[in-house]
This record gives C-alpha cells, sequence and structure tokens, in this order.
C-alpha cells in the first residue's frame, strides 16, 4: 500500500508568515498548557502570551476548542511519521505480528497521553470525533494481510479499531481520570492489546 498517497490531515500549502503564526501559536500554547494545564488556555490569553492580535488567533482556530483541535492534528502528523517511516518495531522492517503489538501500544499511549487535550478538542457545536483512526484501520489492514489473512478481513479491521481507539472514549467519559496513573494505563490496555492480537493471529 502506498501511504504516500494518503490524505491524513489537514492539506498543507499556507503562507510563509501563516505557517509562522501558528507554529509560533502551538508552541506557545504548549508552553501555557506545561505551565498552568489545559483549563487555563484561553484565546484571550493566548493572544496576549504569543505577543499577536485576537484577531489573528479567532482567524488560526476560530474557537477556543479549535486549539486543541490543531495541537492534537499536529501530534497526530509526527505519530504518523512514527509508523510510517520511524524506527521498527513501530514503523517499517520488523515482523507484522511485532508491528501490530507496537502500534497498538504506542497508540494507546497516545490517546491517554492526550486525553485533556482531547477533551478540549471537543467543541458542543460539532461531532466528538477524537483522533484519527483512519491510519488505524489502513495500517491495521495492511499488517493483518501480510500475518493472517480471514475471512471479513474489512470487518475485523473495524472492531479492532473500535478496541483500540475507544479506550478514549472511556477515558473521557468520565469527570476525572482516576483509573490509575498514565503508565498504568498504558499497560493495562498495552496488554490487553497485545493477548488480543496475539489471540487472533495464531
Amino acid at each position: 500500500m502506498d501511504f504516500s498517497v494518503v490524505p491524513f490531515g489537514k492539506p498543507r500549502g499556507e503562507r510563509a508568515d501563516a505557517v509562522r503564526n501558528r507554529e509560533h501559536l502551538l508552541r506557545t500554547a504548549r508552553e501555557m498548557i506545561e505551565e498552568h494545564g489545559v483549563p487555563k488556555v484561553t484565546m484571550d490569553g493566548l493572544a496576549e502570551r504569543a505577543g499577536l492580535g485576537k484577531g489573528t488567533v479567532f482567524r488560526r482556530f476560530g474557537t477556543r476548542a479549535g486549539i486543541f483541535q490543531a495541537l492534537l492534528d499536529a501530534d497526530e502528523r509526527q505519530f504518523q511519521e512514527r509508523v510510517l517511516s520511524g524506527p521498527p518495531p513501530l514503523g517499517p522492517g520488523a515482523d507484522p505480528v511485532e508491528r501490530l503489538v507496537a502500534y497498538g501500544r504506542a497508540r494507546v499511549a497516545f490517546l491517554v497521553d492526550h486525553h485533556t487535550i482531547a477533551r478540549a478538542a471537543i467543541d458542543r457545536d460539532e461531532p466528538a470525533l477524537v483522533g484519527d483512526a483512519s491510519l488505524t484501520q489502513l495500517h491495521l489492514r495492511m499488517l493483518l494481510r501480510q500475518c493472517a489473512p480471514m475471512p471479513n478481513l474489512e470487518g475485523v479491521v473495524v472492531q479492532l479499531t473500535a478496541a483500540l481507539e475507544g479506550p478514549l472514549l472511556l477515558v473521557l467519559s468520565r469527570p476525572t481520570p482516576d483509573a490509575g496513573t498514565a503508565s498504568e494505563i498504558n499497560g493495562f490496555l498495552g496488554d490487553a492489546w497485545q493477548t488480543l492480537i496475539e489471540r487472533l493471529v495464531r
């Protein structure tokens, strides 16, 4: 499969000054999150901290949720690059079963680590879509075809995608993520994913 033709994320092609402003705003937003937490990041606060006009921030993001959607989009791109061209076993070069396990563990960690940003990225006026499940579906389909051809592959891919992407929704459904530390959640869900894959392909 030629992943280079898959249009993940938003298309590029912005003016150089717009790109600089976007990157500056995203860096500033990350600094604010690191220092004060997600709840303290506002449109006005971001504009003031970045030294840009409020109009620039509103044009760039539209709403406060748009700030966090942009952060997620940028991090999704980095995650995709690790999957498509990073070192094995997450990237190319490893046994397909190893890659399936590694992908699941990395994806769980990504989703859990981003759950506060993902919560803030949900706009009440828009569908609550979090993360880019399209990459997960494509990647699982490719690897399963290599290591475990089976009937109803498309349905299995949908079910596995739901099993992998769905736990974030469980975390987001709680007022506070009280299921344990991020490391404990990553281990719990990562181990479960590995068990699921190994049982499926054996």
